[in-house]
């Protein structure tokens, strides 16, 4: 697996043609960059893999972690409170596992309402997206959908492209039947049940909420002694979570984003996610620079220079660049 840079946003900005922006100019493009933050609110019961889908996003093991935090891998429940996992743009708020205790659901309930109602500085929403995450092997979805009606829809204030449904665990969906474990791929049968749970959250979800949601299956794989399962879906998921951030905040995910390029390589063939990613990542780059006023001509020779921007801006990102490499050659990988 390969590390990230530690300075792949200073890298990104040394790109852009050093005759046109002075040192200062660079530093306070850069300070904008660190202050762009993307709040992500995780709900699901215990057991339905939300620490086993932010490990497999993003680079856990760089984030700071709030007092009495644990980033769990089974089905214990790891949290009593809303936790929070802050890495350099990405800041994630994991509430506990629902569905254990009614007395303590209620009070979930309410830390994620008061979740909910933060602003930021600006007076914006504090939460940029709410991953609601179900376990593809449940029959009964009834308390999630529940919560989407009565809590987590009555506190997006409108804002109902902030909700993203993930089923996960897809390869347990028919307990383990149905999975190509050389492929890492779901069978024809497998394929169809679990569509069939994703039409039915869809309009079920339609009909409690009156809103319009595109849920996603996934699996965010596991490893177990000697026993290792590559995520699948996983570009998918960074594709939905992408259409549903502002444009000039997507860009920052590339800053924390998990560099085990495994655990993005398998998923349905629907479409060309990674390639859409990447269009993304630079549509929001240059939206990023545009918006706080970057010369146009910059933007322009920087875009002549590097005519794969987007390539561009993800090997910065990720620590690839000839570079970097020079520095970083003596690392194992």
């Amino acid at each position: 697996m390969k590390e990230h840079s530690k300075n792949r946003l200073e890298e990104i900005l040394n790109k852009l043609p050093e005759s046109e922006l002075s040192t200062g100019q660079l530093q306070e493009i850069l300070n904008k960059i660190r202050n762009i933050k993307v709040n992500v609110l995780l709900i699901g019961g215990t057991g339905v893999g939300k620490s086993s889908t932010i490990n497999a996003l993003f680079s856990m093991d760089k984030a700071k972690i709030s007092a009495n935090a644990k980033v769990g891998h089974g089905v214990t429940p790891e949290t009593k409170e809303i936790q929070k996992y802050e890495l350099e743009n990405i800041i994630l708020w994991d509430t506990p596992g629902l569905g254990d205790n009614e007395n303590d659901d209620d009070k979930y309930k309410k830390m994620i309402v008061a979740k909910l109602q933060e602003e930021d500085d600006d007076k914006n929403a504090l939460i940029d997206l709410v991953l609601l995450i179900l376990d593809a092997g449940s029959r009964d979805y009834s308390s999630a959908f529940t919560l989407i009606k009565e809590v987590i829809v009555q506190n997006l204030k409108g804002q109902h492209e902030r909700l993203l449904i993930g089923i996960n665990q897809a390869d347990l969906a028919m307990k383990g039947k149905g999975w190509n474990i050389e492929t890492n791929q779901p069978d024809d049968e497998l394929i169809r049940v679990l569509e069939e749970k994703v039409i039915d959250a869809k309009i079920r979800i339609l009909k409690s909420s009156g809103i319009d949601t595109e849920p996603v299956y996934y699996s965010a794989g596991y490893s177990y002694k000697d026993d290792h399962r590559n995520p699948y879906n996983m570009e998918k998921l960074l594709n939905y979570i992408l259409k549903r951030l502002p444009e000039k905040k997507r860009f920052v995910i590339l800053n924390d984003l998990n560099s085990d390029e495994d655990n993005f390589k398998d998923n349905d063939s629907k479409n060309d996610y990674k390639s859409e990613n990447e269009g993304y990542f630079g549509n929001s780059f240059f939206s990023f620079l545009t918006f706080i006023g970057t010369s146009i001509k910059i933007i322009y020779t920087f875009l002549q220079d590097n005519p794969d921007i987007t390539e561009t801006i993800k090997e910065f990102f990720k620590g690839k660049s000839s570079r970097n490499q020079n520095s970083t050659s003596k690392e194992k990988h």
